[in-house]
């Protein structure tokens, strides 16, 4: 893998004390910018890290150290619109899919030629999508809250909202992670996942695409998405298995880190996918 420059964009207020980068940057990529980091040993396996939805790098600073320090080369990243990376003015009716080829077209920036990816939320549909799009390059999926279409229970949350002590929790979650894009970022998301159009939205066809094994994820308590919804991601893969988490809710990698890193590196282990997602010499 590629390991190139320092950040020399990154304001000092957003800096991360922790975890600490071996190397991180900004690529060009389809006309704007998208911030990168990378974690771990150089000859270390490739896992990539694809946040959620109103996420970005900092949403898994409680993974990236455990995988870093088992071994793995952990590519985090922002996608177009959060965090460090450049703004974005909307969210196309299709940006699962554009975002996905963003994804790829990073990885071969960054000389990634095989890697396994841990997605959440939009990242797990994210993740979906490039496996469908470059099966030799992704070798296994770790798939936590996805969706393959509008769930009524997302439709419901995000049309009357979290309480007002949620709100303003997120609002102070946003403006750490996004700095002045964090209003503008979070009503353009909102605009695209309430749109009519997006009820036409689903990749339950994608699922058959998909030739690696994959862990699929969901708290039973999430107030996005049924359990159904993720019995159907399951279903859907061939090579699946599915962990459905009683005590969590949406977010299990901050809910219960400690927990869902360790499910995650056996599964990874136990499939052989660790090994095969290691650079080649």
């Amino acid at each position: 893998m590629a390991t190139s420059r320092s950040d020399p964009h990154a304001p000092a207020a957003q800096a991360r004390r922790e975890p600490d980068p071996r190397s991180c940057g900004h690529a060009a990529i389809q006309g704007h910018r998208l911030y990168w980091e990378l974690h771990g040993p150089e000859e270390g396996p490739v896992l990539v890290l694809l946040h959620h939805g109103l996420g970005s790098v900092r949403a898994w600073r409680r993974q990236i150290p455990f995988f870093a320090g088992h071994g793995w080369q952990v590519l985090a990243f922002d996608r177009w619109g959060y965090g460090r990376s450049d703004p974005r003015p909307a969210f196309e009716q299709d940006f699962q899919r554009q975002d996905a080829r963003e994804a790829l077209a990073l990885l071969q920036e960054l000389g990634v030629d095989r890697a396994c990816l841990l997605g959440h939320s939009d990242g797990a549909s994210i993740a979906l999508l490039m496996a469908t799009e470059r099966p030799d390059l992704v070798q296994a999926l770790v798939l936590v809250a996805t969706h393959i279409y509008r769930d009524p229970k997302t439709a419901h949350y995000l049309e009357h909202g979290p309480d007002e002590a949620e709100r303003a929790r997120m609002s102070r979650g946003m403006q750490r992670e996004h700095g002045q894009k964090a209003p503008q970022l979070l009503q353009a998301w909102l605009d695209r996942w309430l749109s009519p159009e997006m009820a036409a939205f689903d990749l339950t066809d994608d699922l058959q695409r998909v030739r690696c094994p994959a862990l699929v994820v969901l708290g039973e308590q999430d107030t996005h998405l049924s359990v159904e919804h993720a019995r159907r991601v399951a279903q859907g893969l061939s090579r699946s298995r599915l962990w459905l988490i009683s005590e969590a809710g949406h977010m299990p990698p901050q809910e219960m880190p400690q927990v869902f890193n360790e499910r995650v590196q056996a599964f990874l282990q136990e499939t052989g996918a660790m090994q095969a997602a290691r650079p080649d010499p």
